[in-house]
Parts: C-alpha cells; sequence; structure tokens
C-alpha cells in the first residue's frame, strides 16, 4: 500500500432487487481527509450503496477496496474492524442503555466478534465517552453518561450517535441524513466536528437533502441517478441548479410557487386565540383563512412543534379556544380532531404516520374505516381498493401496486401516502408538520405543487418548518415563535432568506 492508496474504492458495483437495478456500474475512490456529499432522489441508490460499504448487503458484482485489501462483500463485523461507522437516519443506539454505554457500542462489538461483553471497563469507558461526547458539543459528565437513551430528545440522540463514531477513532464515518432533528446551532457544531475530523484524516460520506449545510461543510460532492453515478468532484464547482438537474433529470424551479394568494382570503375557517399548553406554549392567538397557506417556524424549544400537536389533538392545549368555521371546537385527542376534519401529518412519519409492514392501501384508508364499513361491520374492500387507487394516481406515488408496502416506497412516496390518508376525510384545515423532511429535490416539487392545488381547492393548511426556502415558496403568511410565543408575522412574498434567517436567530422575543 502506497500513500496514494485511497482509504476505499467502490469498483464497478451492482445492485438488483427482483430484477430492478439500484446501483449499476456505481466506481468512486474515498480519500483520507476528504468530506463526500452523497446527493440523488430517494430510490437513486444512495441506501443501497450504505448498506453495501457497511456490510449491510453484499453487492450482486463489483468488489469493494479498503486500504489496497480487496473484498467481494464485507459483514458489518467487519465493516466495522476496517473503521467504517455508519450514523444511520434511525440512529441504530439501544434506548434502555446509557449514553456512555452506547457511544462504546462500536468498539466493544470490533473486541469481542460481534457480541457486548457481560461487563464494561467503566473508567475507560468514562473517559473515552467524555471526550467523544464534548467533541459533538454534549456534557461529558458523569450524570450525562448515566442518562438512558430513550430519556433524551431526538436532537440530541442524534449528536450522541455521532459521538459513538468518534469514540471508535473510525477511519471512514458515513452520515445518513445527520443534521434532520438538529438545530441551527447544533448543525454549526457538526460542521466545526467535520472539519475536525477532516484534519485528523477521517474520510466522511454526508447524505442530506440540504444543499445549503454541503456548501457550508465544503469537499466534494457525488450524485446518483437511478443506480448510476452522475457526477463527482468539488461541489463549489456546480451551482444549487446544476445539482438539482444532475438529480432529477429535469430543471426544478426555485421561484416561488405561492403566485398569488389565497382566493378565500376573507373567510376565517380556523381562528386560535390565546392557545397555550403549560411549559410549552402561551397566549398563541391567529387565524387562518381558507384556502391559505400559513407557515410557522421557529427553533426546535420555540413551541411550534408542540403548537402542532396540540392543534391536532396528540397533545391537547390546556388554555385558549380554537374556533372552526365559527363554531367553537374541543381538540382533546386525535379523534377529536378527525371528527372536525382537521388533518395531521406528523414530522416524523415513521414512527408517529405510517404503518410500514402494511400495505398502501391499508395506510391511505386508515382514517376512513368506519364510513367503509358495510352494514355487518366489515371494511369494503372494493371501495378500499378504489380509494388507495384514486390517491395513488392523484398524487402521484410511484408503485405498481396499493398491496405493496409502504415500507418498499422512496421516503418522498411515503410522505405522499401520509398526506393522501387525510385528503380522504376531504379536510377543512391540513396541518402539514416538515412535510418534505428527508425528502429530495423531485418529490419536494411534486409534495409542494399538491399542496397549492389544495389551496386551490379551499383547504387551509398550516405549514410548519424550519427549511426557510420551503416557507418563502410557498406560504402567504409566516409566523415566527420563540420561547413559547408568537413574535413576529411576515408576508412571505415581501421577505427574503437572509432577513428571515436573521430574525429566527435573533434573541428577542
Amino acid at each position: 500500500m502506497t500513500k496514494e492508496t485511497p482509504l476505499l474504492e467502490v469498483v464497478n458495483i451492482h445492485k438488483r432487487f427482483t430484477g430492478v437495478y439500484a446501483l449499476r456500474g456505481v466506481s468512486l475512490a474515498f480519500e483520507r481527509g476528504q468530506i463526500y456529499h452523497l446527493l440523488g432522489e430517494n430510490g437513486c441508490g444512495k441506501s443501497t450503496l450504505i448498506k453495501i460499504i457497511s456490510g449491510a448487503q453484499p453487492p450482486d458484482e463489483g468488489e469493494l477496496v479498503i486500504e489496497g485489501a480487496r473484498h467481494a462483500k464485507l459483514t458489518p463485523l467487519e465493516s466495522l474492524s476496517a473503521g467504517i461507522e455508519t450514523v444511520y437516519q434511525d440512529l441504530s443506539l439501544l434506548p434502555n442503555m446509557s449514553v456512555a454505554e452506547n457511544v462504546a457500542l462500536t468498539s466493544e462489538l470490533a473486541e469481542h466478534a460481534g457480541k457486548l461483553a457481560r461487563t464494561f471497563n467503566r473508567r475507560a469507558l468514562a473517559e473515552t465517552a467524555a471526550r467523544a461526547l464534548e467533541a459533538v458539543g454534549l456534557p461529558g459528565d458523569a450524570n450525562f453518561q448515566k442518562t438512558l437513551i430513550e430519556q433524551l430528545p431526538l436532537a440530541t440522540r442524534q449528536l450522541v450517535a455521532i459521538a459513538r463514531a468518534i469514540a471508535s477513532e473510525a477511519k471512514f464515518v458515513i452520515m445518513d441524513e445527520p443534521t434532520t432533528s438538529l438545530t441551527q446551532k447544533e448543525v454549526d457544531n457538526l460542521i466545526a466536528v467535520l472539519a475536525k475530523l477532516r484534519a485528523e484524516g477521517v474520510a466522511v460520506l454526508f447524505v442530506s437533502h440540504k444543499l445549503d449545510e454541503c456548501y457550508a461543510i465544503g469537499g466534494e460532492v457525488i450524485v446518483l441517478r437511478d443506480g448510476q453515478k452522475m457526477a463527482q468532484g468539488p461541489i463549489e464547482n456546480y451551482t444549487k441548479a446544476q445539482i438539482s438537474e444532475l438529480m432529477t433529470g429535469k430543471h426544478l424551479s426555485t421561484e416561488r410557487y405561492r403566485a398569488e394568494g389565497a382566493e378565500g382570503a376573507s373567510q376565517v375557517v380556523l381562528d386560535v386565540n390565546a392557545l397555550g399548553r403549560k411549559g410549552q406554549f402561551a397566549d398563541v392567538s391567529f387565524k387562518l383563512h381558507k384556502g391559505e397557506i400559513l407557515g410557522v417556524t421557529g427553533l426546535l424549544d420555540s413551541g411550534r412543534n408542540e403548537l402542532a400537536r396540540a392543534l391536532a389533538g396528540v397533545a391537547p392545549a390546556d388554555l385558549g379556544t380554537v374556533t372552526l368555521d365559527g363554531m367553537r371546537v374541543r381538540l382533546h385527542s386525535p379523534a377529536d380532531a378527525k371528527a372536525q376534519r382537521i388533518g395531521y401529518v406528523p414530522e416524523d412519519r415513521l414512527n408517529e404516520g405510517l404503518f410500514l409492514d402494511k400495505p398502501i392501501r391499508d395506510n391511505v384508508v386508515t382514517a376512513m374505516i368506519s364510513s367503509l364499513r358495510d352494514r355487518f361491520g366489515q371494511i369494503d374492500r372494493k371501495r378500499a381498493q378504489e380509494l388507495a387507487e384514486r390517491t395513488v394516481k392523484d398524487l402521484q406515488i410511484a408503485t405498481p401496486d396499493v398491496d405493496k408496502p409502504v415500507q418498499s416506497l422512496s421516503g418522498g412516496n411515503q410522505q405522499r401516502v401520509l398526506i393522501g390518508r387525510w385528503l380522504a376525510i376531504d379536510p377543512r384545515v391540513l396541518i402539514l408538520h416538515g412535510p418534505t423532511v428527508g425528502v429530495d429535490v423531485g418529490s419536494k416539487d411534486i409534495i409542494y405543487r399538491i399542496m397549492q392545488r389544495l389551496s386551490k381547492e379551499g383547504i387551509g393548511i398550516i405549514l410548519i418548518s424550519d427549511d426557510l426556502p420551503e416557507l418563502l415558496q410557498n406560504c402567504d403568511r409566516i409566523l415566527m415563535m420563540k420561547k413559547g410565543r408568537i413574535a413576529n408575522e411576515y408576508r412571505a412574498d415581501r421577505l427574503n432568506e437572509a432577513d428571515l434567517y436573521h430574525a429566527l436567530l435573533s434573541e428577542a422575543a
């Protein structure tokens, strides 16, 4: 092995599933101390490539070359032993174990042939965990190390998973959508961590749909489309428009989707007055008009997420009133919200929204089961099938069969299944909580166009998001929450991203 030998090479990799190519002849070389951004639409082969490198799946053809050593395939343990650490989107942490034990997970598995030891060297464990946790901006003290993972918020778990990769002294780190749940401050901290890893000679494969973050991090970009490598090179050599076109094969507009305001702007469909939930948000008041798209944004601790859950009846408000079409309503449960024809698409579609192992049909009709029953109490299969097929066609869900499990779909198609479920109840109000989290640019475009069409049909939409371009492109008005209250209101067509970003990070409420 020479100094010029790449740390890892992927050589002419092919992978097929039931005759369909997930990867077709992909070859890549990863150098030490370099950051690579793996970009592409959902379904382009990104996840398959990650699984082959991490040993979760074998390739059908091709080979992996690690520091000059050739491998037809890897097992997960062989990948870990070779210094390859993967921070998956689902984090792969053990919820009933402590922070420190999870941080030590990789090194323990590698040292004990894939099994966890009966006892840990607690002193060495604490020292290793403290260094790794502090590197990602988390406390390294004993109390935090003893905390169970299940007791931590999602954003903190994400940082613990990244700390685990640092603790293992990995040579090659794969980060799959690592910033999905992080605040901007935590993202900035992660960028500093990546710079440190790069300086220490670690190679990083960074998977993200957020191009602004990729540009801020720097390095090389790798674009996949339909299982093939379309481009690779320094990210500064490509514009956002060029990358989007390489990913999708078509030109996507960055202009506002919202060409005009809501047609029924004078008619109030939802009136929220002095709404509050103890310890989370207080005195929230706003009006949503028929056909309006109202954006709500703020940092993770702003109360925006809790407001969404309160309006959906998931975590009801303690104070205040909600009036729907002139009538006061109680939203004490999700069933109450559904009865009032308020649809809610949650931020975490995998854990809160979808039944992943169930067919697409069942996921679509879930909110309509009671109205689909015949006089014997049985679900009318024909009507359910027709509803599901109509939803698939209407929302451009890419599937050959509504009997396919929803987990077989890409993230963007899964999200449209979830939106379709609530469209089936003919909603008066639709709450979309982070509707394009983990969704590629092509699917974003489809979802945005669906939103605009629903607005024209008179549905009032509340879009809760921290994606500033998404808010500016789609909304009529934007409410900014800080410290559990509405701090400001903006006209989206009179605002630019820089001003909105500055206002978001300002401490004043």
